[in-house]
């Protein structure tokens, strides 16, 4: 499988970051890894890198709280982008928490996923599968 265009991390901490970053890059999945600490810088990041081919990420991994914007409020501002993307995002959230209250919430909203962290290689490769109709890059 040709490798994804971009990957898109975006979650307020640094480590959980670092970690996914490593992960993403061990299994060679893209050349454009992203990373944003929060929606607002996401949005920005989309913005900036939707003018190139390989600009628009072709996965999404939100954290669901985050200071700034979080993952929900990301969601919203992203609707309303008016980026030239050849085909959407699969945006898969992930959290820490499941709250009764945020998976009924994740339920209602326009996303591919929503997985609690770590994020793992078997859930990558889920998601790989699922999406994108492979299991690795290589």
């Amino acid at each position: 499988m040709p490798k994804l265009s971009s990957i898109l991390l975006v979650d307020d901490d640094p480590i959980t970051n670092f970690l996914n970053q490593r992960l993403l890059d061990e299994m060679a999945l893209t050349e454009k890894l992203l990373v944003a600490l929060n929606g607002k810088e996401a949005i920005a990041l989309i913005q900036e890198n939707s003018e190139s081919a390989t600009g628009c990420p072709a996965l999404i991994l939100l954290d669901v709280n985050m200071p700034v914007m979080n993952g929900f409020d990301f969601l919203s501002a992203y609707e309303q982008l008016a980026v030239a993307c050849p085909q959407p995002s699969v945006i898969i959230m992930l959290t820490t928490s499941l709250h009764p209250r945020d998976v009924q919430r994740v339920e209602t909203l326009n996303i591919a996923g929503f997985l609690n962290k770590p994020l793992t290689k078997e859930k990558v490769t889920n998601i790989l599968q699922e999406h994108f109709g492979t299991t690795t890059a290589e």
